[in-house]
């Protein structure tokens, strides 16, 4: 079945858990995460950057909103880190359930300004909306995901100020992760002081971004303390990627037998996240 955002992350902050968010640009991608959310009854959220929604077409999105409709398994459809109104509006009209406005580079009051005009306009045809407020670092590999080469903590008295005058349903915060795959020797810290403020004073579920390359320990802790969502995207992809430049390095050109050992790679990885993330089973909690 397919949900709003804000009843996805409103069950996990009630029942203590987070959902993964799975960047699925492909036809194997979102099999990799719909069949493994289906075969351990986990609700899962897809996810897409504007340039891979562009890239992937709104006719896949169209095949993708079909599929998860027709699952027994709760998923959103959400726009990651959309940049402006017009990204947005886009992904809106191609059947997205949620949208991300991301105008965490721009000064506070910017942002402001930016956020609510999604808002209200994403809220009078159905759709939620995450923000962001604070910087996510930002790894050469990451793509077209955003973030900035220095990280600036979300500041705790922000919050409620912030989700007071935009309405977003839910906030991306910034406690010490980057996008993309971490490169060697470099050694991420999540602030989970700074998180254990902000869940004090937040009307709204939190989201933690670029969560591929930290310690699971760490992000189980951030979701036990008050994280109801964690993007996924590098660790997914390099595994099933890996797994399809070996059989091609075989010289095997079957697409079955190319692709299936990069969904099975896939999922494996998925399947990990998920558990860290307190999420399997929990789709009982949505019926």
């Amino acid at each position: 079945m397919l949900i709003g955002m804000k009843e996805m992350l409103t069950v996990a902050k009630e029942n203590h858990f987070a959902v993964g968010a799975f960047n699925a640009t492909q036809s194997e991608l979102l099999r990799a995460v719909v069949e493994e959310a289906e075969a351990t009854d986990t609700p899962a959220i897809i996810e897409v950057s504007f340039g891979e929604f562009s890239f992937a077409t709104p006719d896949f999105y169209a095949y993708a909103r079909e599929r998860l409709g027709n699952s027994r398994v709760p998923f959103v459809l959400h726009l990651d880190h959309g940049h402006s109104l017009e990204e947005c509006m886009q992904v809106m009209r191609a059947g997205f359930t949620s949208v991300m406005i991301d105008g965490s580079m721009l000064s506070y009051d910017e942002n402001v300004e930016q956020t609510k005009q999604v808002v209200e306009l994403a809220h009078m045809v159905g759709v939620d909306v995450e923000a962001e407020i604070g910087t996510i670092g930002k790894i050469d590999n990451s793509s077209d995901e955003g973030g900035a080469t220095d990280i600036t903590y979300t500041d705790p008295q922000d919050v409620v100020d912030f989700i007071g005058k935009t309405g977003a349903d839910s906030l991306a915060v910034a406690i010490g992760t980057a996008h993309g795959l971490y490169p060697k020797g470099f050694d991420p810290k999540l602030r989970l002081d700074i998180l254990e403020e902000i869940v004090k004073v937040s009307p709204v579920p939190l989201v933690l971004h670029g969560g591929s390359g930290n310690p699971d320990d760490e992000v189980r802790r951030a979701c036990e303390i008050g994280i109801q969502k964690v993007n996924i995207s590098s660790d997914f992809k390099h595994a099933f990627f890996q797994a399809v430049g070996k059989m091609i390095a075989t010289g095997e050109i079957v697409p079955a037998k190319v692709l299936t050992p990069g969904i099975e790679a896939a999922r494996k990885v998925i399947a990990h996240k998920m558990d860290v993330f307190g999420s399997v089973g929990k789709a009982v909690c949505y019926r």
